[in-house]
């Protein structure tokens, strides 16, 4: 049986650099996996593995954690991604057998699944399925001196397709200003983590944020189905996503999602000039698998589907345990006002209106008005990201900031790792609070005065005054 219809070596540079990055994203997402895991999700972090494995059966959330778990193989199981990952990163399974190479991308999924599935909500972050889902696929497309499976790359568009459109469909169902084109005037001020250039993009006159956000909906809910059109039309749609993907990393810090989006982007890019070597032909077997794999994915974008064509749907959710093919998402609505939660301690004997309260600092959210927004992205600050949710409503913390409260009054070390400063250079402060503050960019006048990218204003206590109990637990002395 002829199977040349099933690879295309014309596709043998975008295949290779797509694989490159993938494997660049999973290193990022492994590595941040082991430098974090311990204070969000040890066995004494805030929400414990154990604890969560015990209550939540292997069939709804599938890892290997369900068998054991300890500190330390959750930290073997980290750093080997980031070893396999910067293997792959380095080409070293560029010309193994496919066999071989197909395993090694099947281990960081692997691996990457365990740690998502038990990650509880330090992992409930769209990226985190796209990663799963594209890496699954990645499996499959084989070593680089073998052509390309063209059904694997035709999935990789399904994915793009899937993670635009429905990310343009969620906005215009949702907040008024995606439809009357203001959203931009405030998202650059109150997205989850500003970057370096966030404050000059809040302050580009209202009439650019218009064509912002008539370019977004031109991007996600036109261009996207030409991706399907034959050659340059969707090299072209795919150019134009990337550009658009470039923005967004320019203009704030959303983890890893925008360069897998332009991960898969160069995957549909058929205008890369290098000279294709010569390539073996692929066993059957594998192209086998590949056809296995289409009718998978094509059965189970059923619900994904049908979620995009309903009023009712919903952004970043898988629809099965594996996280292999999912719906997508962000900014449905925009927050118009900015908060943030400032966390202080003071370590006076009895605290009173003389009392000099010290702030924490976090690593990427905003806090010092003089500090201008770090560039962190592709890397994940996860108790940043929640700390900005928590801001939006407690109900998204009642799960966790009690016990961080409690971590920085014992002086966790662990914990305090998390953060930028501590104020208290590791001594164990007498009382903590958590208040509420009103953020806003300063003005280009304010700038030039102070030198300041944010004012604030206190709105109210979050976490009355605390102290740790004789047995450990935090304690309101309010």
């Amino acid at each position: 049986m002829g199977w040349e219809w099933l690879a295309d070596p014309g596709y043998w540079a975008p295949r290779l650099l797509f694989q490159r990055a993938l494997a660049a994203i999973y290193l990022v997402a492994f590595l941040g996996a082991a430098l974090q895991f311990r204070p969000l999700i040890g066995e004494r972090g805030l929400l414990p593995v154990p604890r969560f494995v015990r209550r939540v059966p292997f069939r709804r959330a599938p890892s290997l954690f369900h068998w054991r778990y300890s500190d330390r193989l959750f930290a073997g199981v980290a750093w080997t991604g980031v070893v396999i990952s910067g293997a792959l990163v380095l080409g070293l399974f560029d010309t193994t057998p496919v066999w071989a190479t197909m395993l090694a991308w099947l281990v960081p999924w692997l691996l990457y699944q365990s740690i998502v599935n038990v990650g509880q909500i330090w992992y409930s972050f769209g990226w985190e399925s796209l990663l799963l889902e594209v890496g699954f696929l990645a499996i499959f497309l084989g070593p680089a001196d073998t052509p390309p499976p063209v059904l694997v790359l035709w999935l990789l568009r399904w994915v793009l397709f899937r993670l635009e459109f429905g990310a343009g469909l969620i906005k215009m169902r949702g907040d008024a200003c995606w439809r009357d084109l203001t959203c931009l005037y405030h998202h650059h001020e109150t997205q989850p983590m500003p970057g370096p250039l966030s404050w000059y993009f809040h302050h580009l006159p209202k009439p650019l944020h218009k064509v912002e956000a008539a370019a977004s909906h031109f991007t996600q809910l036109v261009v996207p189905f030409a991706l399907f059109a034959p050659q340059p039309v969707a090299t072209a749609a795919a150019l134009l996503m990337i550009l658009t993907q470039l923005w967004l990393v320019a203009s704030g810090n959303f983890s890893w999602l925008n360069f897998l989006t332009i991960a898969i982007g160069v995957s549909v890019v058929d205008i890369i000039p290098v000279p294709v070597p010569e390539l073996a032909e692929p066993p059957g077997w594998q192209h086998a698998l590949v056809i296995g794999l289409t009718v998978l994915v094509v059965v189970l974008s059923y619900r994904p589907a049908r979620n995009l064509v309903s009023r009712k749907q919903v952004m970043n959710t898988s629809f099965d345990r594996l996280h292999l093919v999912n719906t997508y998402g962000a900014f449905g609505s925009v927050t118009k006002v900015r908060h943030e939660i400032v966390i202080e301690a003071t370590d006076d004997p009895v605290p009173d209106e003389n009392t000099v309260w010290r702030e924490y600092e976090f690593k990427g959210k905003p806090g010092d008005p003089r500090r201008r927004p770090p560039q962190f992205a592709p890397y994940h600050l996860r108790l940043d990201w929640l700390m900005w949710f928590a801001a939006l409503s407690t109900r998204y913390a009642e799960s966790w900031l009690p016990g961080l409260a409690e971590k920085l009054l014992a002086a966790d070390p662990g914990t305090l790792k998390l953060l930028r400063r501590d104020p208290f250079d590791g001594r164990r402060p007498a009382y903590l609070r958590a208040r509420l503050y009103r953020y806003r960019f300063t003005t280009p006048r304010e700038r030039r005065e102070t030198g300041a990218w944010w004012v604030r204003e206190p709105r109210g206590p979050v976490l009355p005054t605390t102290k740790l109990g004789p047995h450990g637990a935090v304690v309101a002395v309010d």
